[in-house]
């Protein structure tokens, strides 16, 4: 090797191995270096007063059996997490969302989500969040989340969800 290509070579050696070392400037602070790794991101998944936090580790909808609009214990689970969340969050307001499946007439679909909706609203308000800071839209089967005459989609889309708005009402 020619004395240039060595020097070239050693240079990319020394400048690869700078930058191999996450505490070079004494910060001790590096997000790679594991020290600040359970830090709170504001708005992120793991801030606790944070919409992404409720809707991933709260969860922001419950489901229903074929044409009912009454809440199962698994149900009311997560909306006692929501409840709660609610009650800590109170910058926060909701919309909650009423769905069907495809099976059915517009209007039955319609009339049906109200009832999903309004029976989640019921519980939360019993469980303490103000009435004021919810609201209820019935979608019917206008808006499903998954496309399939299957009963595996048809039961993801019999659902009520809890959509977060910052602000309190009016």
């Amino acid at each position: 090797m020619t004395y240039i290509a060595r020097a070239m070579m050693l240079t990319t050696v020394l400048a690869l191995a700078a930058c191999t070392n996450p505490d070079r400037f004494g910060s001790g602070t590096d997000a790679g270096s594991g020290a600040n790794s359970g830090a709170v991101v504001p708005g992120s998944a793991n801030d606790p007063a944070s919409p992404s936090y409720f809707q991933q580790t709260v969860g922001d909808r419950v489901l229903f059996a074929v044409d009912q609009s009454t809440l199962t214990n698994e149900a009311r689970g997560v909306l006692d997490g929501q409840a709660d969340w609610l009650m800590q969050n109170t910058d926060y307001t909701a919309v909650i969302e009423g769905h069907a499946d495809e099976q059915g007439t517009r209007e039955y679909n319609l009339a049906l989500g109200a009832r999903r909706a309004n029976a989640v609203q019921e519980y939360l308000v019993s469980k303490g969040v103000a009435n004021s800071r919810l609201r209820v839209v019935s979608y019917g089967k206008e808006r499903p989340i998954e496309l399939c005459s299957d009963e595996a989609c048809y039961a993801k889309n019999r659902r009520a969800v809890t959509v977060l708005a910052a602000g309190l009402s009016s």
